[in-house]
Order: C-alpha cells, then structure tokens, then sequence
C-alpha cells in the first residue's frame, strides 16, 4: 500500500512541477497519502512561495521540511489543492473526512483554482457510501443532528475520543442512501447544528490521480 502511496505522490508532483512560480501557494490535504506527497514536494520548496494547510498535522509535516505555512485568510490565491479522499465515484465525488479535517479540507479546496485528489485504486467505487460519511458537529448539536440523521436513514455512530481541530465532534453515518450527492451534502449542511460533512460534490476534484 505505501509503494502506491508513494506512486501517486509522484503524479502529483509530475502533474505540478512545471507550472510551479516563486509566488505561488499551494493547498495541501490531510492524510497517510498526502504525508508521501509532503515527502516528494520537500525537493521543489525552493520552487513556490508556500502553503495552506489542511490540518494542525499536515502543518507541522510541512514546516519540519522547511515550508512556510500561511493562513487562509492572509493568501489571496491558492493555485493547486492537492488532497485524498476515502472514496470516488466515476463523477469525481468524494467522502473524505476519515482523518477528521474534511472541513478545513473542503474550505481550502472551495478556494483552490485546481484540485487535485491523488488516491490509490482501492479508493474507486462506483457509488459512495461503503465508507461512513463523516459529518462534524458542534458538540451541543450531536444528539440533535443525530436523530435528523436518523429520519434521513442513516445510522450515526459517535467518533469517541476525537476532536477536531475546530474542537468540534464527529459522528460518522453508515446506511445513508448517496445516490445524488450534490443534494445529500445541501440537505445535511442545512441541519442545525452540523459544521460540514464528508460530501465533496459542489467542490470535487477537477483532477483525479490513481495509483497503478
């Protein structure tokens, strides 16, 4: 699994290294496949300006290689997004969030000129939904919104012990039907209470990069 990991790492930076300038920001994800891409983009640093991150984790991977890691809110562009995902469909929708950052992760994408989803093959499906569909709540709504979740037909399951990094909780929902995702991801977001959820339909990738 890693040799893939690494194998579409290096897509990515085939797929971005020449179109790299001294004041570009780059977008970088979350997770065990964009660490290998953090690894492969150490050599071109001096190439681009720096980086938004995704995550408290992925900001520390950055900043240990030498990468200066901006704010958001301090950039004004951000040219490439390069992230994961826990599934994708033919369409390019994603459910993403098993690390936990999918919120930040869908805020740094919305932003992002280009994103680039880089996935080993296991990732493929045909329709979304094996994987549980994380949502992030705040913790004083986790009860409400897990009982709209229920009247939708999905099953809510607690993620015990974890925070994310907006100190909010997560519940994760099995059995929920995703055959329209772009409805699904409104219709969940509209409950009161829900932060973001896992669903990347108004901001999936435009590139999807697939380990061989």
């Amino acid at each position: 699994m890693s040799a893939a990991k690494i194998s579409v790492a290096k897509k990515a930076i085939h797929h971005i290294e020449k179109k790299l300038s001294n004041n570009m920001i780059l977008g970088i994800g979350t997770g065990s496949t964009v660490n290998f891409f953090i690894e492969e983009l150490s050599r071109f640093k001096a190439h681009f300006k720096g980086a938004v991150s995704s995550s408290e984790a992925s900001t520390k991977l950055l900043e240990a290689i030498g990468i200066q890691v901006f704010s958001l809110n301090d950039v004004n562009e951000v040219e490439f997004y390069i992230d994961g995902a826990d599934e994708v469909s033919p369409n390019n929708y994603l459910i993403k969030g098993g690390g936990g950052a999918h919120t930040r992760e869908k805020i740094v994408a919305s932003a992002s000129r280009e994103f680039i989803c880089i996935v080993d093959k296991s990732k493929m499906v045909q329709k979304l939904g094996a994987f549980p569909l994380p949502i992030e709540v705040i913790p004083e709504s986790r009860s409400l919104v897990a009982r709209k979740i229920i009247s939708l037909g999905g099953t809510p399951v607690y993620r015990n012990n974890f925070i994310t990094d907006q100190g909010n909780q997560i519940l994760d929902v099995k059995d929920i039907d995703i055959s329209d995702p772009e409805k699904l991801e409104t219709l969940i977001n509209n409950i009161a209470g829900v932060v973001d959820n896992g669903i990347f339909a108004k901001n999936k990738p435009e590139v999807v990069l697939v380990s061989e």
